[in-house]
């Protein structure tokens, strides 16, 4: 009974998901990223062509800003006209990439660590354009769950994940630990680690080396006793409790208070790119097994939050 032909122009009506794939589809360095896959990428020589490195790198974009799976990317394909159209597939074309295309496609980034290499990439562009300074960094860690369940093939948990304790609450899953520009909030530093890892084991690693500067939460005390010797100066926040005992009413303490107040102001700069990934790109839990697969999908999300939190500085230069 309902009629499809209603004559609509469904391609005008500026949705907010169309004003987002725009906003990025004018950011994103296409050109550069794809000399970077080209090298790694098939030539199909023998059998089918294989599709653009473009439509299948704008298919594993749209998957990470849109939280789909491969199965999911597939049939989104098949439903969705903007995410064809975005991709470069032409409605006319005898066939769309299936999800055992997709999944390849992200086998060979992960192999040959390319995440990592676009997030070096981005951030030479970000650093071209006047946007990171680097005179400061902030760095931070977020849980990340992971399926708890052993209904699976295997019977088992992901044995690379671990459970730790937060709050008196317990999280089975990894941490992702970021390094940021501590005046622009841009990520610089990814590494994934199990959740049972200390964010001072890792809190050397995420220093690109040029910082003067370096700001942290109360979970990083003691850092300064696993820093290399001529390091930057850590400005570590002091523990809530403690600082809860200041008394505003002293001149010292209000001093003390007033500098808490501004090292946090600079260390919430690393939270940003947090909300971005999880509450504009809706990244809630790990969906592959295994540190290295999660890790390349969290570095690829920080570098996309990049090009989001940067875009209208981008679009100006």
């Amino acid at each position: 009974m309902t009629q499809l032909g209603l004559g609509l122009d469904l391609t005008t009506k500026r949705t907010r998901k169309r004003e987002f794939l725009n906003e990025m589809d004018r950011v994103v360095p296409w050109p550069r990223l794809i000399a970077l896959i080209e090298p790694h990428y098939p030539k199909g020589k023998t059998g089918r062509p294989p599709f653009p490195i473009v439509t299948m790198l704008r298919i594993h974009f749209i998957q990470q800003w849109f939280s789909l799976s491969d199965p999911a990317m597939e049939e989104a394909l098949y439903d969705v006209p903007l995410y064809r159209q975005f991709a470069s597939l032409d409605d006319g074309m005898a066939r769309l990439p299936d999800e055992s295309k997709i999944l390849r496609f992200r086998h060979l980034l992960e192999t040959h660590g390319l995440a990592a290499k676009m997030l070096a990439l981005v951030n030479e562009i970000l650093t071209e354009r006047g946007l990171t300074l680097k005179a400061g960094s902030a760095v931070d860690a977020t849980l990340i769950a992971a399926p708890s369940s052993t209904k699976n093939g295997s019977g088992t948990r992901d044995p690379e994940m671990h459970s730790t304790q937060k709050a008196g609450n317990w999280y089975f899953g990894m941490k992702s630990h970021i390094g940021v520009d501590a005046d622009s909030g841009l990520v610089h530093t990814v590494i994934g680690t199990a959740a049972n890892v200390h964010d001072i084991t890792v809190a050397q690693a995420l220093l690109h080396g040029e910082e003067t500067d370096v700001y942290a939460d109360a979970g990083y005390q003691g850092i300064e006793k696993h820093c290399e010797a001529h390091a930057a100066r850590w400005h570590v926040a002091m523990r809530p409790g403690k600082r809860r005992m200041l008394d505003r009413s002293d001149p010292l303490d209000a001093i003390y208070d007033e500098i808490e107040r501004l090292k946090a102001g600079i260390r919430a700069k690393v939270e940003h790119p947090f909300r971005v990934i999880k509450r504009q790109f809706g990244y809630a839990k790990t969906r592959y097994r295994g540190l290295m697969k999660n890790t390349a999908q969290i570095t690829t999300l920080f570098a996309l939050s990049n090009l989001w939190m940067a875009r209208r500085a981008l679009r100006k230069s």
